[in-house]
């Protein structure tokens, strides 16, 4: 174990929100290794509150399918409030610096309304990855605590991905739609759903990849009381 904060940096510092992917799917044997890091992820009061669904196959493309359709007759309806007009200041010149750094990337103008749109929609695709982790949560009180550990669980995810050799994507864009993938999915009303993380082998050479939407300083983000 030796190198293991090394594997932890590694993991940490290449972690990328993935958009293109190679069509080849995780093993199941991959996935569930990936699931057993996921579960040990702190809770508030170890509630251990995360109900996940893992689509795949031709599950997953028949819930595209119905996502896109849902997206045409305007179906949206989330479980939790989310508009990116909210953010200011700073948090929205990081918005906009992401967005702007990504379309370039992908040759896509400002002007271009269609291709921005048709942009958009690859995400009710998965971005093409062959695997789906929606992240579903009960609800209690505020909801905020919840979905602070569901969070915290997606963060371990995500670092196991990576660990694993594999890539993801957390969208909340899936959220928008809590409805008809519940419907879809014969998921119980009880359970909101959050986000969801695609996920699979990146293709390393698609121009996403090639990306650095940059971080903060840590003089930005921490104040240090002694």
């Amino acid at each position: 174990m030796n190198d293991a904060p090394t594997r932890f940096f590694t993991a940490v510092r290449s972690r990328r929100s993935t958009r293109q992917y190679l069509t080849k799917p995780a093993t199941s044997e991959l996935i569930q290794k990936v699931l057993e890091d996921a579960q040990c992820t702190p809770s508030n009061c170890n509630t251990q509150p995360w109900m996940v669904h893992i689509v795949s196959g031709k599950a997953q493309r028949a819930l595209a399918q119905t996502l896109l359709l849902a997206e045409e007759l305007g179906q949206q309806k989330p479980d939790f409030s989310f508009d990116v007009s909210d953010f200011y200041g700073v948090y929205a010149e990081r918005h906009h610096s992401m967005a702007s750094t990504r379309n370039n990337a992908a040759g896509i103008s400002r002007e271009d309304v269609e291709a921005r749109r048709e942009d958009m929609l690859r995400n009710l695709s998965f971005y093409g990855a062959p695997h789906v982790a929606l992240l579903f949560m009960p609800s209690f009180g505020d909801n905020v605590r919840t979905a602070g550990d569901i969070g915290m669980y997606a963060q371990t995810f995500l670092l196991s991905l990576v660990a694993n050799g594999l890539a993801g994507i957390p969208q909340t864009i899936l959220g928008f739609y809590a409805d008809t993938i519940r419907r879809k999915l014969g998921i119980s009303d009880e359970f909101k759903l959050l986000f969801g993380i695609s996920f699979g082998y990146a293709d390393h050479d698609a121009p996403d990849q090639q990306i650095d939407v940059g971080r903060a300083t840590i003089s930005d983000s921490v104040v240090f009381h002694s």
